[in-house]
């Protein structure tokens, strides 16, 4: 798709990683790589300004001088063809025939359940609205939403009505979205009371997955979920960095490079 013709929150999603990558971006620099007008990307700068995301200037804006969590509406357009090739190759890595799957929130747990949407034999259980509402209408296939207090920014059902709800359930494989991975410090995000409902989840898990593009390989957030030990295979790609990779490898767990 044509930078032109990006929707809105990809086009902010675009402005935010260059804000992130340069530190501040120009408005009409911007319009003029969007083919948008000016006024266009000054209602855009004014909605990320508002969500503390990003800090106007005369001309711009700049980036603010604390670590956030992109809303989920935004993560669409970041590393989407990374994240496609990392959902493909997870779906892949799933057994064939009867299977009952855990799927936390995220970009790629997303397009992952868009793939397995024609599966039979299949039952879902998610903490996940975007999911759910993706699954619901199939009708060869088993939803269980876990119930429990809804994030915005992941668009997760949390707390303990959803830890409740994943204490009672068993599951063959649980595939698990991060903010996060590395060695060191396992599987983080931002969000400690979203990290202890994805960690329910793991519990209840025979097999653990974890999909994470490129980007997330090697950063720590704030909140833990598990351990690296935790898991069983991590799906990623190429971007990823290598020591990262191979420092989670001679930790035990497989990692498979989506390319």
């Amino acid at each position: 798709m044509a930078e032109s013709s990006l929707r809105r929150a990809d086009r902010m999603s675009a402005i935010l990683e260059r804000v992130s990558r340069h530190g501040s971006v120009d408005a009409g620099a911007l319009a003029e790589e969007f083919d948008v007008s000016a006024a266009t990307i000054r209602r855009d700068l004014q909605v990320l300004e508002e969500q503390r995301l990003l800090s106007r200037t005369h001309g711009g804006a700049v980036a603010v001088d604390v670590a956030y969590e992109l809303p989920v509406r935004y993560r669409g357009g970041q590393h989407r063809e990374e994240k496609a090739l990392v959902a493909q190759k997870a779906a892949a890595l799933l057994p064939r025939g009867p299977l009952t799957l855990g799927l936390t929130g995220g970009t790629t747990t997303l397009i992952l359940a868009r793939l397995l949407a024609d599966r039979v034999d299949l039952t879902v259980v998610t903490n996940a609205l975007n999911i759910a509402s993706e699954l619901v209408l199939r009708p060869r296939l088993k939803l269980i939403m876990t119930g429990g207090v809804s994030r915005t920014q992941s668009y997760e059902l949390v707390g303990p009505i959803a830890d409740q709800a994943l204490s009672g359930l068993n599951m063959q494989v649980a595939v698990v979205g991060v903010d996060g991975i590395s060695a060191r410090g396992g599987l983080t995000t931002h969000d400690e009371i979203e990290a202890h409902t994805n960690a329910a989840m793991i519990r209840r898990a025979d097999r653990v997955m974890v999909v994470a593009d490129g980007s997330k390989i090697g950063r720590n957030c704030l909140a833990g979920i598990c351990a690296i030990t935790d898991v069983s295979v991590l799906v990623t790609d190429a971007s990823a960095d290598p020591e990262h990779v191979e420092a989670i490898r001679r930790a035990g767990t497989e990692v498979v490079v989506a390319s």
